[in-house]
Parts: structure tokens; sequence; C-alpha cells
């Protein structure tokens, strides 16, 4: 096929490029497709070529750039325009009408009216949009700040990567604008991606929610694009405001504008119309094709919203009404116990299979040994299951001799008891329970139960900073036992990296070349990449400078780790625990002999901010990162949120909330200039 005209090519290409945008809204926003999957497929495919033979060509917002090949290593901490603030909730009639009661009194007002939407049991987002193109996808996180998940948000298909200028007028919408909503992972494909993951011999994921949230934060953006996650938007702002002064009328601009909003919402005038909805969308939740669970009722005038403002932790224009969650009566025929990536033992009840809320339940969780003993479980109780949304099955009650069901034939009660086993079902490694915890934990760093989460936090960027090494990579390191543990990362070599599938020349020593340069890495880095319990970056930081050596942190003493700032006795008693694993220090004389640096700058912090607590934000004249160091190295210490407890604000320019709430609880705002003459 003879190469186009640049001219002709940019004619095309735009032409391409808009006939699939409007079959993506056809298909992924209005569940009505007018073409072929093939005839799809034949027009991105052209658009490709043309865009590989003109690369000038080619944009951010292209539907070709949707999904990028190259993983990430990380995410980017992002603070939000204003909070992402959870809602109060309401489980019956009489609270939601109390809730209302309050809504007219703080108004002043009986003539209020309500927005009335699904509750999707999904993970919040916000969409940052400059010039009508997508700029930025951020996590809720914290309510405060989020991480920046962009590059997994362009591969799906419901979030328009631009909207035309021409669209955004019509829909009242300015160029420059924020889009919150709601990821969710379809039941369908919530199913077909367990059944790939039981093919693969990998762990189901518990319910679409934990899909969902699981999948926006997985490093290769290929993985995720494979996952068809879909996104409802349900929130419309600009610089941290509402643009419109109705939120009915945000949704609806919403529509227009070509976002995917829930069809199921209503605006009604009074409680009784919110009752009606509620019985209503109860009644039909099984027959919609995602999991909600319950109803958010928003008083729908954005006066009246910022009339009623916000208590300390949610809006009081807003509230949750939550259904009860599906049960199901059956027996228990076996405790099994699961390790999770933390080492964290879990004893999950093996039930005789009971269909709850459309779905056949064979295990659920008992948590841990406090509730197995609280709810007084014997195998072969029989018991009270729940499903709810929001969580995997849990068992709820023992059944009493009055309550069991014809079926029983127990009598009187059973009376074998479960214990938690002394050592790891997986690795035979030592399980320990703190004082005053609940959970039992294997402290084998090596265990294989953890392996997976284990070398993608030491390739990580903040740790080892292992570039390539991500999750695809790993899974077949693991799964052909290439890998082990940490350690045997510096015994990769060339001939085992080009066994792998999709692992070429270069890629294999560009890798090869990243973990000879991980050894150059500090200390802190080392101690964080071990995985102890309760030993962030920050802590890993203080006990490098403190101690000066791995060797002297590990013959440390209870007293001594206790002298570090910010260590207490729960994390002293973690970090002893872990080096008296004998696993554990095999590891890290491994990791010695790797040539790994195990000694460090055993620095001297100075006093001058001992005891306060600074919060930064805004743009400063440099990074944030740099007035971090100051601070820290004085002896104060940076939060990421402002609180009561917060001493200092240091704010640059073009500081939201976080200026804000400073001013609301009075905390003292200062300058680059005022935290000099602190230092």
């Amino acid at each position: 096929m003879p190469t186009a005209t640049a001219k002709d090519a940019a004619r095309r290409v735009e032409r391409l490029r808009e006939e699939i945008r409007r079959h993506e809204h056809l298909y992924y926003v209005l569940d009505a497709p007018k073409m072929s999957d093939a005839e799809f497929d034949r027009l991105m495919q052209e658009l490709k070529r043309l865009e590989a033979e003109h690369p000038e060509l080619v944009t951010v917002d292209s539907p070709s750039q949707r999904v990028g090949g190259k993983p990430r290593e990380g995410f980017v901490k992002v603070e939000h325009s204003r909070p992402m603030l959870s809602l109060d909730n309401a489980y019956n009639e009489e609270e939601l009408r109390a809730w209302e009661r309050r809504v007219h009194e703080l108004t002043g007002r009986t003539d209020v009216e309500y927005v009335c939407e699904l509750k999707l049991d999904g993970m919040s987002l916000a969409l940052t949009y400059s010039g009508g193109r997508l700029d930025k996808g951020v996590t809720r996180g914290d309510g405060y700040v989020g991480e920046d998940v962009t590059t997994n948000v362009r591969t799906i298909r419901s979030v328009p990567l631009s909207v035309g200028k021409d669209v955004l007028k019509k829909a009242e919408i300015p160029a420059n604008f924020e889009v919150r909503g709601e990821v969710v992972m379809p039941l369908a494909g919530f199913e077909r991606m367990n059944e790939d993951r039981e093919r693969q011999q990998l762990a189901r994921f518990a319910n679409p929610r934990n899909a969902a949230a699981g999948t926006i934060r997985v490093l290769e953006p290929n993985i995720v694009a494979q996952r068809r996650l879909d996104f409802y938007a349900y929130f419309l702002l600009r610089d941290g405001r509402t643009v419109l002064d109705r939120h009915s009328h945000s949704l609806e601009a919403l529509t227009a504008a070509g976002f995917k909003v829930n069809p199921n919402w209503a605006k009604v005038g009074d409680i009784e119309g919110v009752l009606a909805f509620l019985r209503k969308w109860e009644a039909q939740r099984e027959k919609l094709g995602y999991e909600i669970d319950g109803v958010v009722i928003k008083v729908d005038r954005i006066g009246l919203q910022e009339e009623l403002g916000f208590t300390g932790k949610a809006p009081r224009w807003a509230i949750a009404y939550k259904y009860a969650a599906r049960a199901g009566v059956t027996q228990i025929e076996d405790v099994l116990v699961q390790v999770g990536r933390t080492g964290k033992l879990t004893p999950v009840a093996a039930l005789k299979p009971v269909a709850i809320g459309g779905t056949t339940v064979s295990r659920a969780t008992l948590h841990n040994m406090d509730e197995i003993e609280r709810l007084g479980v014997k195998i072969g109780d029989w018991v009270t299951v729940e499903r709810g949304g929001d969580v995997i099955p849990k068992v709820v009650a023992v059944l009493t001799e009055g309550q069991l069901p014809k079926e029983a034939k127990q009598h009187p009660r059973p009376t074998k008891k479960f214990k938690m086993p002394e050592r790891c079902p997986v690795c035979g490694g030592h399980v320990v329970r703190v004082e005053g915890e609940a959970d039992h934990r294997c402290i084998n760093a090596n265990c294989p139960a953890k392996l997976r989460e284990a070398l993608l936090h030491w390739a990580g960027r903040g740790v080892m900073n292992i570039e390539g090494m991500g999750e695809s990579l790993v899974n077949q390191l693991a799964d052909r036992g290439l890998l082990k543990n940490v350690a045997d990362i510096y015994s990769l070599t060339k001939e085992k990296l080009l066994s792998l599938e999709r692992v070429g020349e270069k890629s294999a020593q560009n890798l090869l070349e990243e973990i000879e340069a991980s050894k150059k890495l500090p200390l802190e880095r080392v101690i964080y990449g071990l995985g102890i319990r309760f030993v962030g970056e920050r802590t890993a930081e203080l006990l490098a400078e403190h101690f000066g050596s791995l060797d002297a942190l590990m013959s440390a003493t209870a007293e001594q780790l206790e002298e570090v700032p910010e260590v207490g006795e729960r994390v002293s008693q973690a970090i002893m625990e872990f080096f008296a694993e004998k696993k554990n220090r095999e590891l890290v004389e491994r990791l010695r002999k790797a040539g790994l640096r195990f000694k460090g700058e055993k620095k001297q912090r100075g006093t001058q901010l001992a005891g306060k607590t600074f919060v930064i934000t805004g743009t400063l004249s440099q990074p944030r990162d740099h007035f971090k160091q100051l601070i820290e190295n004085a002896g104060g210490k940076v939060s990421g949120s402002v609180s009561k407890k917060t001493d200092y604000v240091l704010a640059g320019d073009e500081a939201g909330s976080k200026l804000d709430k400073a001013k609301e609880l009075g905390v003292k705002v200062i300058g680059e200039k005022e935290l000099a003459g602190l230092l």
C-alpha cells in the first residue's frame, strides 16, 4: 500500500479518530454498538499504521494511545483540588428521616429536592481535563492525597480522552474541569477474570470492588486494559468547586459531554420519593450487571449544599443508605488457613455450599482467633453467613438449638475447636502473635505466600528501583522457580532471563544493569526493602541514620531501638522478631554476599524543630522534598494532611484545600522566609 502524503494522512487520521471515538461512545457508554468488532479493529489498525508512518501526527488523546506498552514502577502522590470525603451512612428509614430533619433545620426550608443515585461498589477516581483533554487520573487515596494512575485510566474505554470545544460549550462545561466518579468491574468481566486466574493457579479476587481497586493500581497498563474496567461519572468540578447550580444539572451536562453516567438516578421532592427509589432498586439490584451496596442521596441545589457544609469527615448535604447484607444459613465442614501477602494467617470456614444473593458460597472468612472465640465457632456448627458487596462472605453468628434448620442432624453441639497453627502452613516458618494484636503472622521473609509482593516491593522505585521488573516479569520468574526470595534477583543471568516469554537480548541486558545498579543504593533502601512489619520508608531512614549499619540494627535491643524517633514498642518488637527468624538472617547474608550496601552514614539530627509537625502545600521555589529534608534534619516531622496536631503549614503559590483547612483550624501558615527563621 503506498504511503499517504502528510496532508492526506492528517485528514484521514482526524476522520478515523472521530469515527473511532463515536463508536467507542456507542459501545462503551451507550451500550448500543453500530459496528462489528472486526470493522472496529480494521479502523484502529489503519489509524495505528498512519500514525506509525507519520509520528508527528500522534497526540496523547488519540484512541490509539489508550494503552502504553511500558510498565510503571510506582505511582506519584497528587493532592486533590478538594477533599474526596466519605459519606455518613443510614441503615434504616428512621436514620434517613433523622438526616432529612437535620437538613430542614439547618437550611430553614422544607421544600428541599434530592437526587438519588445507585451506590456503585467500586473505587473512586478524580479525572482532570485541560483544554478538553484528559490530563490526570487520581485515586481517592486518603481523601486528601491520591495516586496518579493516568496511564491506567487511559485504558478504560468509557473514559473520554478528549471532549470537543463545541460539546463542552453546549453542555456549559469550562475547558478546564474535573470529573469524579466510580471505577467498577462489571460482574461478567469479574467472573471471566477469576476463571482465568484459576486456570493460572492464581488466587481469585474476593469481589468486584477489590478487583477494580487492585486493577487500577497494577503497574502494567496492558494488564489493566485486559480487565475491561468501567467508569461512571457523578461529580463535575472546576478548581475544587461545583460548576452548575444543581447536582442534577451536572449529571445531565456530563451525559451531554459524552461521559458515562449511571442512568438509574432520579430527582425526588421529599423523603417519600427517596424511600420509593430505595425499595425499587433493592428489589432489582440482582438484575444489574454490576455490584451496588445501597443508594446515595444528595441535596440537589448547590446553594443549599454550600449552606449545609461539612462535618469533620463528611458532607451534611449527602448520605449513603446501605442495603442490608445478603445472608444464608449453612454448616461449617472445616476451618482452613490462608496466608496473605503480608504473612497474615486468616482462618477461613469451608462451608456446605449455599446460595446467597445469586452466588454459591462455599468459603467465608472468620477473620482471626478473637472473632472465632467471640462467635464460639466449632467445626460442624450451623452458622449464618453474610455476603455484602464490600466484603467477602463472613460468618456472623452460630445458630442455637432452637434456630437449627430441619436438615441439621447435630445434637448436641459439636466439640471440635479450631486451633491456629504454630508453624506457617505454606513454608513452615514461625507464626507469631504480637501482644495486643488480633492477627497471627508468618515472619519468614522467604514464605512463598508472600513472594510476589515481596519481589515487587523490593524492585519498586522507592526501594531498589529496578526498572523493568514489573508484575508480568515477576510472575514468570516466580512461576518458573527462578526467584524464591529477593536475594535470588542477584543470581539472575542473561540465559535465565532469555528463557522467559517476551524477554529479548536487549531487555535482558538492561534488566541486569538495573539489578547491578541497585547494589549501590543506600542502607535505608535495603532496610525498607526487607519488608519488616511497621517499617516504612520514613522509619527505614531513621533506623539507618541512628545505627549506621545493618549489623548494628540486627543486634539492637528493644531499648536501643526505641531510642530512635517514631520507633515504639510495637515497631521494636517487629524488628527483633524479624531478625530472630533464622531464614531472615540467611536472606540478609545472601544480600551481603551479593554486594549490597550494609553500611550508611550515621547522621546527627538537629533539634531546632524537635516535636513540631509541618504540612507542605502549594508551589515553592524548590521541590517539596528539599523542604521536607530541611525540616526533618532539624528534628521536625512532615505530615500529609492538616489536623489539630499540625504546628505549621508551609504554603507556596496556588496552595489549595490544605491552606483552607489550616485557616479553619487556626494552624499557623508560614512561607519559606519564616521557615528559614525557624531553622
